[in-house]
């Protein structure tokens, strides 16, 4: 695992961008695994920004999102659908086609898991992009999770639903369910770069990164994938034990056994 500390969030957006652009350069067709939330969206922003200056194309790359909201139409304002259109396939040139989201609001969630299922299967995922809750979860796989899990209805912890409050107008109006990929399904990306921001997210990480293999932080499976990058601010490393040490451009990294 290679753990990059950088100073904003523009910065972890360059850094992750480079990790982007490696694959998509060497495979036009590649798979990327995308995230939403607040974590991801300096990344998002220099992929714009890459597009328009550099003309890097995505018009044969195709996207699988982790998650969506069960309950709310695709066209709603915090669904996650609109959240990534807001926020890259409205800027880039992408194929509508090629950009795969789970349906949340529909008649049958089991045969909407397995088709989503299906679609991870057949296209399997060259980088996975992550984002960290404050409880250690990634996707929407809460604590207690089985590592053996595939796409999956889950009901979303209290803490998370709190966290995810301020994009709505009150609490009540945060989904209580969601469908997301599995940690068995996140696992089978070829590589990983998780990006985490701020003080709240400094014992997740923490564990993430040197605490045991445990479903009581679902992201520290990630210290099993052999392709893991974590691209983090200052704040959320703050509870490591182990500390960068090497500064390149203004970045410090380390490796950890982990």
């Amino acid at each position: 695992m290679e753990v990059i500390q950088v100073r904003s969030i523009e910065e972890i957006g360059q850094v992750a961008l480079r990790e982007v652009l490696a694959v998509v350069k060497r495979n036009s067709r590649a798979v990327l695994g995308l995230a939403t939330g607040s974590s991801p969206i300096g990344l998002y922003h220099a992929m714009i920004k890459d597009h328009q200056k550099n003309k890097t194309s995505y018009a044969n790359i195709r996207t699988i999102n982790l998650d969506e909201y069960v309950g709310i139409e695709s066209s709603h304002s915090q669904s996650y659908r609109t959240f990534m259109n807001e926020h890259l396939f409205n800027h880039i040139d992408i194929n509508p086609k090629n950009i795969h989201l789970p349906v949340g609001n529909g008649d049958d969630l089991r045969l909407e898991c397995e088709r989503y299922e299906r679609v991870l299967q057949e296209n399997n995922v060259d980088l996975q992009i992550l984002g960290i809750g404050s409880n250690g979860h990634i996707a929407f796989n809460e604590p207690g999770t089985s590592f053996h899990s595939r796409t999956h209805v889950v009901t979303l912890d209290e803490r998370t639903r709190q966290d995810n409050a301020r994009f709505f107008n009150h609490l009540d109006e945060v989904p209580k369910y969601a469908i997301t990929m599995g940690i068995e399904s996140i696992l089978r990306a070829k590589q990983i770069v998780l990006i985490a921001m701020g003080k709240n997210k400094a014992k997740a990480v923490a564990h993430m990164i040197g605490g045991s293999v445990s479903t009581d932080c679902p992201a520290s499976v990630l210290q099993l994938h052999p392709n893991v990058v974590v691209i983090a601010d200052e704040e959320a490393l703050s509870e490591l034990k182990v500390k960068p040490s090497i500064l390149i451009d203004g970045v410090k990294l380390f490796k950890c056994n982990g």
